[in-house]
């Protein structure tokens, strides 16, 4: 079984490189021809690069965010003997063109208005100055490869955009979230839902946690996180992926994430893995463990993760509509604590609103309002979950 390497795709004419956004698969993972295992950024759109080989991936040769020449290398694969001649060409390292005659003025200019010699990056960062296409190939039309440093060259010796502002670069972690929210606009068919759940019965067991003192003061999201896994037991498809178009795979034990915020606005996902076969002082310790890395800076989002949660209940915030990034197929909100009616109850009781957003192409209506309603009954009864 010979190994052999996986190229940066010709997709496009005349583009160049490309910036490798995230892998969906990882060394060891077997893979299918036409199966996608990597997602990529050219100057026009992310797009997921699907295998041209079937095999087992053994290794990545670059790093996410990495921008690479078309044709280089991104990954090593194993496959069976002769599989390797029947990928697609496309795949294979980028050819070198033959010399080509001069071409008429007006065939000069049309090919400038492409803007070959841009790369991606370069585009992007001219379109966040606010340069127009003419401006762009008036900076191309001077050097052989236009860079970031040329358009603020060119910038600074015209009239350029209004001052009064200050610009900074969008920070790696911040990069890679957003290609991962643009892949879900692309792919995801989003349902949400909500429902109103008593609180009061969590507020309870941390009082009550509080008073017994020790090292052991699990928090109220902590008990709100354990309640959710515990729900993640009886729903299958909350622990599931889609791969593909039409693979589901589903995963034996829970992955549960956690949205944290660092300073700045910046968002890492904290993993509990194993959450829903943990035990209440197992997973409250995992959980604390796991934040904490977080916290620290370490973003532990994989291709396991099928349900996130995210807790704004420290920002006031009521409601809200989640955002679910795949692989993932959901995302749970937990809102701020208030005093409201519940049902045919005609007394005030302390409540959160509990908001759902699912993946519709793996989850239908009824499936998620069962999951949901669980989650409910469980935050109702934590004390009976948490029991020792």
């Amino acid at each position: 079984m010979p190994d052999v390497s996986v190229h940066i795709p010709q997709i496009g004419e005349g583009l160049q490189e490309a910036r490798l956004v995230a892998m969906l698969k990882q060394p060891g993972d077997s893979v299918k021809r036409d199966e996608p295992i990597y997602q990529m950024e050219t100057d026009k759109a992310v797009m997921d690069v699907e295998s041209p080989y079937e095999g087992t991936l053994l290794e990545w040769l670059a790093e996410a965010d990495a921008v690479l020449p078309i044709g280089a290398p991104v990954a090593k694969m194993r496959v069976a003997e002769g599989v390797e001649e029947a990928a697609a060409p496309s795949h294979g390292p980028a050819e070198t063109a033959a010399p080509q005659a001069a071409a008429p003025a007006a065939a000069a200019d049309a090919g400038a208005a492409r803007l070959r010699n841009v790369p991606p990056r370069s585009r992007a960062y001219a379109k966040e100055k606010g340069m127009t296409d003419e401006q762009l190939a008036a900076v191309a039309a001077k050097v052989d490869k236009v860079m970031p440093a040329d358009i603020d060259a060119f910038l600074a010796g015209s009239a350029g955009p209004a001052t009064g502002y200050s610009e900074t670069a969008m920070t790696g972690a911040q990069r890679i979230l957003a290609s991962r929210l643009q892949r879900g606009a692309q792919l995801v068919v989003p349902g949400t839902m909500s429902v109103a759940a008593r609180w009061s019965g969590v507020e309870a067991a941390r009082a009550a946690a509080n008073a017994q003192g020790g090292d052991f003061q699990p928090s109220a999201f902590t008990m709100f996180a354990f309640a959710v896994a515990q729900a993640l037991k009886n729903h299958p498809m909350f622990r599931s992926t889609l791969v593909g178009d039409s693979t589901i795979r589903t995963y034996e034990k829970a992955h549960l994430g956690i949205a944290v915020a660092l300073p700045g606005d910046q968002l890492v996902l904290a993993v509990v893995d194993d959450a829903d076969h943990l035990s209440w002082r197992e997973f409250a310790d995992a959980i604390r463990e796991r934040i904490g890395l977080a916290r620290g800076g370490k973003d532990q989002a994989n291709e396991s993760v099928a349900l996130s949660l995210t807790n704004m209940q420290r920002h006031g915030l009521r409601d809200a509509i989640p955002v679910v990034v795949p692989p993932s197929v959901a995302t749970l909100f937990l809102g701020e604590v208030y005093w409201g009616f519940a049902g045919d109850t005609p007394e005030l009781v302390r409540l959160v609103n509990l908001g759902l957003t699912f993946d519709h192409r793996l989850i239908n209506g009824v499936g998620a309002a069962e999951f949901l309603n669980e989650v409910k009954r469980n935050v109702e009864n934590i004390e009976s979950l948490i029991q020792p």
